[in-house]
């Protein structure tokens, strides 16, 4: 395998090709670029990284086109795929549709579960950058399901796994805290502390190749 450039190492690339862009995503910056209203100013993204990082590397000319298929928040790291074409883009945009795309994460929670494996069915609504866990019959409320397995604990706290089965914002953040276990470090989701990085991670990413139509697999070790 040729070895990684120094962009590719700085953004630590996982996988190029003419279709797709898999990619780590560190904390504390966001997955796209979002404005700034009250500096006017335009806050520098990972898709603004790997965009430079694809017209260096392939000597593009003009706009680039990449748009990521799935995001992770600011204080998040883990895997990120972009698409390099419209025609990855809708193919992977199928696959999130039908649950097709497997992603699987790592988290510390506070404190240790009582049930060390579970299926959680919850709903959720998105209010003003936070989510909230309400009664099914809540306007706008949406499913949000997960699986979770204790793999590790420690004195005050206990390392899980988790399968996301749907994609809502903020969705294990929020399924967690309403167990009494947010996860370490994220206060918004009443943690004790607040810290920069919050121990979560995307650390497990499997799908079909838009157009090769190979399984892929890629992981990546939690930072935490």
């Amino acid at each position: 395998m040729k070895p990684l450039d120094k962009d590719e190492k700085s953004l630590r690339v996982l996988h190029v090709d003419n279709h797709i862009l898999v990619v780590v995503k560190e904390a504390n910056i966001p997955t796209q670029s979002i404005d700034n209203i009250s500096c006017n100013t335009r806050l520098s993204s990972l898709e603004d990284l790997a965009k430079d990082f694809i017209k260096k590397k392939f000597n593009k000319k003009g706009k680039v086109f990449l748009h990521p298929i799935h995001r992770l928040d600011k204080n998040v790291t883990g895997i990120v795929i972009f698409a390099r074409t419209s025609k990855a883009l809708s193919r992977l945009n199928q696959q999130m549709r039908e649950r097709k795309i497997i992603k699987k994460y790592i988290a510390e929670i506070e404190g240790k579960l009582s049930q060390k494996k579970a299926l959680l069915k919850d709903y959720i609504v998105h209010l003003s950058r936070i989510a909230k866990i309400v009664k099914k019959e809540r306007k706008n409320s949406k499913l949000a399901i997960l699986n979770y397995e204790v793999i590790k604990e420690k004195k005050d706290s206990s390392i899980i796994e988790i399968e996301l089965i749907t994609g809502r914002y903020h969705q294990i953040r929020a399924q967690l805290s309403n167990l009494s276990h947010p996860i370490v470090g994220d206060k918004k989701y009443l943690a004790k502390k607040n810290l920069d990085k919050i121990h979560l991670s995307c650390f497990y990413l499997e799908f079909l190749h838009p157009v090769k139509k190979e399984v892929l697999i890629f992981q990546t070790k939690p930072s935490f």
